[in-house]
C-alpha cells in the first residue's frame, strides 16, 4: 500500500485491492475522501479499568489483564473456528471469544500467554461463564503501565456502519491508515469547501482536526468539535448547491401569466359561496406575483390537512388561463386525479364548459387524462391539450408521456411531491416551449428545515389556517392488546355515526387477495410504517377483502358497505367514490388510496385497522377525510401494541394533537435522515452523514444565510475553489442532476 494524497484517490491505493473491493462492494465507499466521510454511527464507552471479580453484565467495561490461555477449537464437524482466551487479574479470570477462521487465524497469532493488554467489550454469560465476545484490545508493551491502561480506557471507542464482510475494528484500522498518510503529507490533497472567514467566525476547527477527532478522539468534546464542524460542512455545502439552483431558475425566461380584470379568476371569485382566508388571499397573493414574473415560479405550497391548497391551486390555474396559457395538474393516483376532475369541475361550474352547450363564455375545459381511459375519452383529452381547448388537464403519469402535447404550457402543479420521482416531474415541464411555473403541493406539513433541505431550491408558502365550518376531529386509540372489548364499542360507535345520517371509512393496510408471501407485508397502497409494535412481525397485516366480508356478516351487518383499493379497475374506483359521495354507501372499507385529496364532507368516522403499521405523517393524512363537514369528525386507531412501547407512542402522539407540523417533526425524529434527502429524493446515495435536519435547524439556517450571501458575491465560486471541489465530491452527478431538475 503506497503513501497518497488527494482524497479523490481510489481506496485500493491506501487500503489494498482487497479490503479496497469489499468497502466498494458492501459499503459504497471508493475512494479517500469516501472512507474518511465514513463517520462512526456511535462511540463506545470503554469505561473505567474494573476489576474481573466486579465485572456488571450487559455493560461496556475495559480491564487490564495477562493472558493467561489461548486455545483454538474447531465445530461444525470442523468447519468452524473458535479461538477462547483466558485471561486474569490476579484476582478473578475473564474468558474472550473471537470466531470465523480469518479472526481466529489473526488473533491467535498475537494473543499468546504472557502478553498483558487492554480489553475493552460487552460483559455476557455463557455456560456460567462470564467472556468477551470478539473484544477490542491493546496489548501493552513491558514498560507500559496503569498510566497507559488508564488513557486508553478513557477513549471513545469508535464504532462503525459496517457489513457481515467487513468488522467495525477493520474499518477503523483502514481510517487509521488513511489519517497517517494524509498527516505524512500534510493533508496536500485536501480542499476545504469552507472559506477562512467563515470558520474563524465560527470557531470551526481546521479540517484534518475535524476527520482526527471523528475518527480517532480522546474525549468525547473531540467528537462534539469535529461532529460541529463537519455538519458545517454539510450544511454549507447543500444550501450553496441550493441558492445556486435558486438563482439559476430566477435568470430563465418564462411567460409572465396575470389575471384580467374581467376574466375567468374574477368570474370563478365572484361565485364563491364563502369568504377566502387571510391565509388563502396571501398565498393566493405570493403565487399571483411569481407567476407575473418573467421567471418560472418554483413555489412549494404546504399546509393542514383541509386548508384550501386545491382551491389556492385552481386560483393559480385560473390566472393562467387569463393570459391564455393552459395548466396541467399532476395527481399520484387514478382515485385523486378522478377526485380532482369531479371537485375542480363541481367547483366551477359552467365555467369549466367553455366551448360547449350551455358553458360560460368566459369558461375554459377541465379535462381528465389517466391511463386506463377508454380510447375515445383518452383521443377527446389529448386533443383538448393539444389543441388549447382544455384550460386544466388534470391526470396521473399518463401526462408524461411522449403521446401528450399542450398548446401553450404554463403551469405545472404537483400534487403530493414525494409521490413523484424528479425525473417524472421534469418530463411534465419539458412540454412547454419555455419553462414553465411550477407550483409544488402537499399535504404532508414539512418541518422548516426540511424545506430549507429538501425543497430549499423552492419558495416555501405555507397555509396553516383551516377555512371557516371545518369540525373538530377527535382521536382515540383502541388498544385491542389490554382491552379487546373496546374494538365492540368501535363498531357501535360506526353504527350511531351511520344511524345519525353519516358515512364512515375503515382503513386497513393491504388488500387481501395476494399470495401467501404477500400476506406478510402491507399492500403498495398500504402502511409505511412497521410491521408490528415496534418494528416485530406478529401476523399478517388486516385486509380490506377480509374485514369488509368479516364486517358485513358480523358487527355492521346490514349497513351498505364497499371495498375501494389500488388493484379494482378505473371505472370501478369511479364508481364506489361516486355512490360513496352521493350517501348511497354507508361504509367504505379501503385502503390509503383513500390518503390523499378525498372530499366526502358528510363522512364523520374513521377506523384504521392494524394502526401502528402506518407512519404518523401518514395516520394524520387519513384522519384529515373526516370532519371536512359541518358535524365533528372522529378517529379511531385499531391497535396491538402495547403501552409504554414505541408503536404505541406513537399514536398516542397523533391521538394527543392535531397540529400536523408536530406531528411531521415527531415523525421525522423516528425515521432514518436518509429516508428523507438519500435517495428517494436525489437518486443516489446522501450527501448527508451528520447533519441531521431536525435537530440542527440553528446550523442549516445560518448555513442557509451564508450561502445565499456568498453565491450573491460570486456566483461562480471563482474566490473559493476548496467549495467548489467540495460541491463536485459531495453532490454527485445524480444528485447535481436532481438539483438541475428540481
Amino acid at each position: 500500500m503506497g503513501r497518497v494524497t488527494a482524497l479523490s484517490e481510489p481506496l485500493a491505493k491506501a487500503v489494498g485491492g482487497t479490503t479496497a473491493k469489499v468497502m466498494a462492494d458492501h459499503l459504497d465507499l471508493h475512494t479517500i475522501g469516501d472512507l474518511l466521510h465514513h463517520y462512526p454511527r456511535r462511540y463506545a464507552e470503554r469505561g473505567e479499568l474494573t476489576r474481573l471479580t466486579e465485572l456488571p453484565l450487559d455493560e461496556h467495561v475495559t480491564v487490564v489483564a495477562e493472558i493467561a490461555d489461548a486455545r483454538t477449537h474447531s465445530f461444525n464437524r470442523g468447519r468452524g473456528l473458535r479461538l477462547e482466551v483466558t485471561v486474569t487479574d490476579g484476582a478473578g479470570r475473564l474468558q474472550l471469544v473471537f470466531f470465523g477462521s480469518r479472526a481466529v487465524r489473526h488473533h491467535e497469532k498475537v494473543l499468546l500467554p504472557g502478553r498483558r493488554g487492554m480489553f475493552a467489550g460487552k460483559v455476557g454469560m455463557f455456560n456460567r461463564r462470564l467472556q468477551l465476545s470478539h473484544p477490542a484490545y491493546e496489548l501493552l508493551d513491558e514498560e507500559s503501565g496503569d498510566e497507559a491502561a488508564r488513557a486508553f480506557a478513557g477513549r471513545p471507542l469508535p464504532l462503525y456502519p459496517a457489513c457481515k464482510q467487513l468488522e467495525s475494528w477493520r474499518i477503523a484500522k483502514s481510517v487509521a491508515v488513511v489519517l497517517d498518510s494524509q498527516e505524512a503529507t500534510g493533508w496536500s490533497g485536501l480542499a476545504d469547501p469552507l472559506p477562512p472567514a467563515l470558520r474563524g467566525k465560527r470557531d470551526l476547527v481546521p479540517l484534518p482536526e475535524a476527520f482526527e477527532k471523528i475518527h480517532r478522539p480522546h474525549s468525547r468534546a473531540d467528537v462534539n468539535a469535529a461532529r460541529t464542524r463537519l455538519k458545517w460542512d454539510e450544511a454549507f455545502v447543500l444550501q450553496v448547491a441550493l441558492a445556486r439552483r435558486r438563482r439559476a431558475a430566477a435568470q430563465l425566461a418564462a411567460v409572465p401569466r396575470r389575471p384580467a380584470a374581467d376574466g375567468l379568476l374574477a368570474a370563478f371569485d365572484a361565485r364563491l359561496p364563502f369568504t377566502l382566508t387571510e391565509g388563502q388571499l396571501r398565498v393566493g397573493g405570493e403565487i399571483f406575483d411569481d407567476l407575473a414574473a418573467e421567471h418560472p415560479m418554483h413555489r412549494l405550497l404546504q399546509g393542514e390537512v383541509g386548508s384550501g391548497k386545491t382551491l389556492v391551486a385552481l386560483r393559480a390555474m385560473l390566472a393562467v388561463a387569463d393570459s391564455g396559457g393552459q395548466s396541467a395538474l399532476l395527481a399520484p393516483t387514478e382515485v385523486l386525479a378522478q377526485q380532482h376532475h369531479r371537485s375542480l369541475g363541481a367547483m366551477l361550474g359552467d365555467l369549466a364548459e367553455g366551448g360547449m352547450l350551455g358553458g360560460a363564455e368566459r369558461g375554459t375545459r377541465v379535462e381528465l387524462l389517466t391511463g386506463s381511459m377508454g380510447t375515445a375519452a383518452r383521443r377527446r383529452a389529448l386533443l383538448a391539450a393539444a389543441t388549447g381547448e382544455a384550460g386544466i388537464v388534470i391526470g396521473t403519469h399518463a401526462l408524461i408521456e411522449d403521446v401528450v402535447m399542450f398548446d401553450d404550457l404554463g403551469l405545472v402543479v404537483v400534487d403530493e411531491q414525494h409521490r413523484f420521482g424528479v425525473e417524472q416531474r421534469d418530463a411534465l415541464r419539458a412540454k412547454g416551449e419555455r419553462p414553465p411555473h411550477l407550483l409544488v403541493m402537499t399535504a404532508t406539513p414539512i418541518p422548516r428545515t426540511v424545506a430549507m433541505t429538501v425543497f430549499g431550491d423552492l419558495e416555501t408558502s405555507v397555509l396553516d389556517q383551516l377555512p371557516e365550518g371545518r369540525s373538530p376531529i377527535a382521536t382515540h386509540v383502541v388498544p385491542v392488546a389490554d382491552k379487546p372489548h373496546f374494538l365492540t364499542r368501535a363498531w357501535e360507535r360506526v353504527r350511531e355515526e351511520v344511524a345519525a345520517g353519516h358515512q364512515a371509512y375503515v382503513v386497513c393496510p393491504r388488500i387481501g387477495d395476494e399470495g401467501p408471501a404477500a400476506k406478510a407485508a402491507a399492500d403498495q397502497d398500504g402502511a409505511e410504517g412497521p410491521d408490528g409494535p415496534d418494528g416485530a412481525e406478529r401476523r399478517p397485516p388486516l385486509a380490506v377483502l377480509d374485514v369488509a366480508e368479516q364486517l358485513s356478516a358480523g358487527p355492521l351487518a346490514g349497513l351498505r358497505t364497499a371495498v375501494l383499493h389500488g388493484r379494482l379497475a378505473a371505472d370501478a374506483k369511479d364508481d364506489v367514490m361516486t355512490r360513496f359521495a352521493a350517501g348511497e354507501v354507508d361504509v367504505l372499507v379501503a385502503t390509503t388510496v383513500i390518503e390523499v385529496g378525498v372530499n366526502v364532507p358528510n363522512a364523520t368516522a374513521m377506523v384504521i385497522m392494524d394502526a401502528e403499521r402506518f407512519g404518523v405523517s401518514q395516520l394524520h393524512q387519513l384522519r384529515g377525510r373526516v370532519g371536512r363537514g359541518a358535524a365533528p369528525g372522529l378517529c379511531l386507531l385499531v391497535s396491538e401494541a402495547v403501552e409504554g412501547g414505541a408503536a404505541r407512542a406513537r399514536l398516542d402522539a397523533v391521538a394527543a394533537t392535531t397540529d400536523g407540523f408536530e406531528l411531521s417533526r415527531i415523525d421525522l425524529e423516528q425515521r432514518r435522515e436518509g429516508d428523507v434527502l438519500g435517495a428517494a429524493q436525489s437518486g443516489g446515495r446522501s450527501s448527508l452523514r451528520v447533519l441531521a435536519v431536525i435537530e440542527d435547524e440553528d446550523v442549516i439556517a445560518e448555513a442557509r444565510a451564508e450561502a445565499a450571501a456568498l453565491v450573491e458575491r460570486d456566483p461562480d465560486l471563482t474566490g473559493v475553489p476548496g467549495l467548489r471541489t467540495a460541491l463536485d465530491a459531495l453532490l454527485d452527478a445524480d444528485r447535481e442532476e436532481f438539483l438541475e431538475k428540481g
